[in-house]
């Protein structure tokens, strides 16, 4: 007896578990197109139904009928849904190929400095210098840049923290956020369910945000926001356009505070000689 479809709905799992999931019940030639997709999900983002019936060894008629056994109504339906996936930061290659390479990275930094408003990043250079602290917050993958950020910034200035620590809540430190501390959050996409709550905590007027596109809807939670590509074409994202944006803000503040930035840089590498930390 042929076993039965699962026809699902728009609620159902993603499209590589529809194909595990309805495997047993497809036609030989539709298998062929699941055995060839599970490999190679991101090849239905790629090609087009008439391409991916070329790479199956089927037919156009085959390929869309396959996917309307798994409950899509079409290939754009298997399309818009991974480029949703791919937009919240599931990570998924958007192309059969990763040619694009350094020319990709390249776009993506010109797409983020050209959307910087100047204005507003002198702003924040100039909070950076007059701040009595500044506290930087990242969560998950956040963290990793929140924590380049800091190491940065503390060449140059002497009240620094980043939050949390490892192993520790947040709740405690916000506590004792000052009136004049500068915060700087980083949030990149999948970011925590509770980043709402904490951008809430927080006075809008001494936030600064640095996030993905999707950290827009932020936008009226926070005096300053950054906008930074991190790309959408291969399977994990791309933290150049970040790292690059602190690379220019933190030589920027260095510029600004002067003799007094220098000092400082003299003092910890004098330090370093000392303790003989480095080579």
């Amino acid at each position: 007896m042929t076993a039965k479809l699962t026809i699902l709905s728009k609620n159902s799992p993603s499209f590589i578990q529809r194909i595990e999931q309805n495997y047993a019940a497809l036609p030989p030639n539709a298998r062929k197109i699941a055995d060839h997709l599970l490999h190679n999900a991101n090849d239905v983002m790629a090609y087009s139904v008439t391409e991916l019936a070329t790479i199956t060894h089927t037919s156009k008629a085959t390929v869309s009928r396959f996917f309307r056994q798994l409950g899509y109504d079409s290939h754009v339906d298997v399309k818009q849904e991974m480029n949703e996936l791919r937009t919240a930061g599931y990570p998924i290659s958007m192309h059969a190929s990763d040619a694009t390479g350094y020319k990709a990275e390249i776009n993506r930094l010109k797409q983020t400095f050209e959307n910087i408003d100047q204005t507003q990043l002198e702003a924040v250079v100039n909070s950076i210098v007059v701040s009595k602290r500044i506290t930087l917050i990242g969560l998950r993958n956040s963290y990793p840049v929140a924590l380049h950020f800091r190491q940065q910034l503390q060449q140059i200035h002497s009240q620094i923290r980043l939050l949390p620590q490892p192993g520790q809540t947040i709740s405690e430190d916000l506590e004792d956020l000052g009136p004049d501390e500068l915060v700087i959050v980083i949030g990149f996409r999948r970011r925590p369910k509770l980043f709402a709550a904490l951008l809430s905590q927080l006075a809008p007027q001494q936030v600064v945000l640095f996030a993905d596109p999707s950290g827009q809807i932020y936008k009226d939670k926070v005096a300053y926001l950054f906008v930074c590509q991190l790309g959408q074409e291969q399977a994990l994202d791309s933290y150049a356009a970040p790292m690059s944006l602190i690379a220019v803000i933190c030589n920027k503040v260095v510029a600004k505070l002067g003799q007094q930035g220098h000092k400082r840089i003299n003092r910890i590498s004098e330090r370093f000689r000392l303790l003989n930390e480095i080579e």
